[in-house]
């Protein structure tokens, strides 16, 4: 199974970069839409 995981990140290691640049950027949209204030 070990090598299972390796194999697969060793393959997808490529998109890995944009993959968690994705994931920050929806982390920090988050945020930013809970801290607005409601009273438009």
């Amino acid at each position: 199974m070990l090598t299972q995981i390796k194999s697969a990140f060793s393959r997808s290691q490529a998109t890995f970069i944009q993959d968690a640049a994705g994931a920050v950027s929806l982390v920090v949209i988050l945020m930013v839409a809970l801290h607005m204030p409601t009273g438009f």
